[in-house]
This record gives structure tokens, sequence and C-alpha cells, in this order.
């Protein structure tokens, strides 16, 4: 999946989009190829992963993963697997597979990571089943990584393929019925709902692991999750 937050001529108004459309791989294949290049999102999830392996040898399933950029980021103890609509280099590690139209799962394995960044605003109607699929493949004492759009943003503005948009506090709790939130915070703060370019604001935000009173709920442009079971 994507990163809309970077993607500024790709954000509409609030009014827009098609609520419940499922875009399929013909629009992904191309989509995808633009975020080759991580992201800022994909960089502070390789450094919340390397921190949470802590040099061991663990498992990573990336939900959504795109072109696999967040790979190249990962400590070499980390070994990468990765699920997407649109895969275009196969190979053994990789699974292509409609998330929506069918179960998330890589041949019956489980993962002591599973990372869904910038996934769940593209699973309306079926995120109670995606995030109980994501239960049965992580390991008992893994680690579940998931972001989630924030619609209460000051300049709230909705990207066109968003299928799944709800109030921050609901996906809370329905994640919340599922794995143990062990710690939520932003991805980072921006007063534009998008991830600013600025060199100054992302070494900010890169370090910025907490919540700010009265800040976040406006400013945050997504937030992450830390999730067990």
């Amino acid at each position: 999946m994507n990163d809309p937050a970077i993607d500024k001529d790709r954000v509409t108004g609030s009014d827009s989009g098609d609520a419940g459309k499922s875009y399929k791989r013909d629009f992904w294949d191309d989509e995808n190829l633009k975020y080759a290049e991580p992201h800022f999102r994909a960089q502070k999830v390789a450094r919340l992963v390397n921190k949470i392996a802590r040099g061991r040898e663990r498992d990573l399933l990336d939900i959504g993963c795109g072109p696999a950029g967040l790979r190249r980021l990962l400590d070499d103890n980390v070994h990468y697997y990765g699920i997407d609509i649109a895969i275009h280099d196969p190979a053994p590690n990789l699974i292509e597979t409609d998330l929506v139209e069918n179960p998330i799962e890589f041949n019956g394995k489980q993962f002591d990571i599973v990372v869904a960044q910038g996934a769940f605003e593209y699973f309306g109607g079926v995120q109670s089943q995606k995030l109980a699929e994501i239960k049965e493949l992580l390991a008992d004492d893994g680690t579940f990584i998931v972001s989630y759009w924030n619609f209460g943003h000051r300049n709230a503005r909705i990207y066109a393929p968003f299928s799944n948009i709800q109030p921050l506090n609901d996906f809370r709790g329905s994640l919340a019925s599922y794995f143990k939130i062990n710690a939520s915070f932003p991805a980072s703060h921006n007063w534009k709902h998008n991830m600013s370019d600025r060199k100054l604001l992302k070494a900010i935000n890169t370090h910025v692991n907490t919540n700010i009173p009265f800040v976040s709920p406006k400013l945050a442009v997504e937030y992450f999750f830390i999730c067990s079971l």
C-alpha cells in the first residue's frame, strides 16, 4: 500500500473518493512504484522494528508491502516477508494476493513481528476479519505494529482510494478487541495533513514517539499502535 501523506497531488477534498470501493491490481501496479524509495513512515517503522528485535533472529511479515522498500532498512537479523496485491519482483519471501478478497496468511507460517503500515485505511467492510487473520499470524510473544490515519486532523483530507474512514478511537476500539495495545503515538505531526519534506520537521518527528496533549489530536498525521496478543 502507498503513503498518501507524501503524495500531495493525490490527496483530495473530504467529499471525494468512492467509499467501499476496493482498488484492484491494475491501480496498485502503477501506484506502488512511486514508493520504491522508503518514505518517512517506513523509516520510522524500521527504527521501531530494529529496536524490538534487539539483534535477535526474527521473522517479519509486511502486510501491504508494495515494492518491499522496508526490507532495505531492517537489520540482517530480521528476516523479511511481504504480501501485497501487486508484487513487481516475485520472490519466495513475497506473496501476491488481494488482501481484501482473500485471507491474510503466508503458507501457514507465524511471525515474530507483523507490520501493517498504511493498510487498514483500504479495508472497508473487512476490518474485523483482517484483524482476526493477523492475530492468527502472530507468534505467542510476537509484536504487531499497525498505523492508522488521523481523520480528526485540523485539515482533514481524504485520499481517494480510502474505503475505511472512521474516527481514530473507533479503530482503536476495534483493534483492542483482538490485541493488547501496549503503546500508541503519532507517526508524525504536521500543520497540513501530509508529511512535510522539510529536513528539520522530519528530524523532529523521527524522535517524537509520544502524544502531545491538545496538539496530537489535531496535528498528528497518523498514529502507530504497538500491540501484542
